[in-house]
């Protein structure tokens, strides 16, 4: 299998947040970009919906442990199929006719749900087949046993997803924070499938390992108790996660502020706070606490490589306070012809934050994984 290349469109760059617009702009040279032109999808994509309300009709995913999966699928809108093709740029349904559409599957991360996924799937609905789902133990899917609460076990719950929901077509992975050691497990579990299944993945705000887990605790406890926790006290917390989830109630405001620090790395809506907020304040504690041993031990940059057979894009906040850029940047550093952006002073909610960038680096992550699938 060959490694994917860079090429003059496809270059390793570091963009700053003020040309964000640019980017957005540069964007609509691509197949996906000249149909977000077309439709007039603006890079505010989202913003005039209120976020979490796009919905579509869901359907169940049975794990191998046979803990129910919440999916919902947004199928490509026939007129923008019927209208790429007669400008004759079919890119994004590359092997349609023989195998099927190109499928996008985002996968969240740790205390979310796939409604973080907001403005991506606004960006995208109707153009792509995009897939979302809530991963075990969180949002609407069925709660895993404690042993099952692992990044591997979420690796082969992202197999079955692919399994049942994109049986026929490529797809094109893109995860974020935990969604993206989800996607790197999936790669250690089946190699064979990157290159041939998987044809491009996007990792964003995420990690192959050295994770300071205690990073992530802080929006997710009692104010009085962050700062101090190791992981001896999160495993004492799980037996009183009740009383832990009551503190976290009491402690709103407190919760508010620290989400604002830990997810964004400046000044953004109170609205998207509240929004990330909500989320993390409705994963329960006990969920925290068994996955919180899988993140900490989690060592699987020797394992990243195998994805340099497809284009891939590692995407990041410079000021993020749980994955810090040099996670990112060491990701890019073992795929090779990898492409890393950096969004300047954005925190580790980049895909709410800077959702104009990320859905226009991943415009072009779709068209060159499609292109290239279509010349292999």
């Amino acid at each position: 299998m060959s490694t994917f290349e860079p090429s003059s469109s496809w270059p390793r760059r570091r963009l700053v947040g003020a040309i964000g617009g640019v980017l957005g702009l540069a964007a609509a040279g691509t197949a996906i970009g000249l149909l977000r032109q077309q439709r007039q999808v603006s890079r505010r994509a989202g913003e005039d919906v209120p976020l979490g309300s796009l919905r579509s009709t869901p359907l169940t995913v049975v794990a191998d442990d046979g803990v129910p999966l919440h999916v919902e699928i947004d199928e490509v809108d026939p007129a923008y199929t019927t209208s790429a093709g007669k400008s004759g740029d079919r890119r994004l349904w590359s092997r349609a006719d023989e195998a099927g559409p190109v499928t996008v599957i985002f996968v969240h991360g740790y205390c979310l749900t796939l409604d973080c996924w907001h403005f991506q799937r606004a960006a995208y609905r109707g153009l792509v087949r995009t897939v979302f789902y809530d991963q075990r133990s969180h949002g609407r899917s069925g709660r895993s046993a404690r042993e099952n609460a692992t990044v591997d076990q979420l690796g082969r719950d992202l197999a079955h997803v692919i399994e049942v929901c994109a049986p026929d077509g490529p797809v094109v992975l893109v995860g974020h924070s935990m969604g993206g050691m989800t996607i790197v497990a999936l790669a250690e579990q089946h190699p064979e499938l990157i290159g041939e299944k998987v044809i491009g993945v996007g990792l964003i705000s995420t990690t192959a390992g050295g994770l300071d887990t205690s990073r992530i605790l802080i929006p997710l406890l009692p104010a009085r108790l962050t700062g101090r926790v190791t992981g001896q006290a999160v495993a004492a917390l799980q037996r009183g996660h009740v009383a832990v989830d009551t503190a976290r109630r009491i402690g709103r405001v407190i919760a508010n502020v620290a989400t604002s620090r830990l997810a964004f790395g400046g000044e953004v809506p109170s609205s998207y706070v509240r929004f990330v907020d909500d989320m993390l304040g409705a994963t329960p504690f006990e969920v925290v606490a068994d996955f919180f041993p899988s993140l900490s031990s989690l060592d699987k940059f020797d394992h990243v490589e195998v994805l340099s057979r497809v284009p891939v894009s590692v995407i990041c906040g410079t000021s993020d306070r749980i994955t810090s850029v040099g996670h990112s940047r060491k990701l890019a550093s073992r795929i090779s012809g990898s492409s890393l952006l950096e969004c300047e002073g954005a925190g580790h909610m980049a895909i709410i934050e800077r959702h104009d960038q990320v859905s226009a680096e991943l415009d072009q992550l779709i068209t060159a994984a499609t292109t290239r699938a279509d010349t292999r």
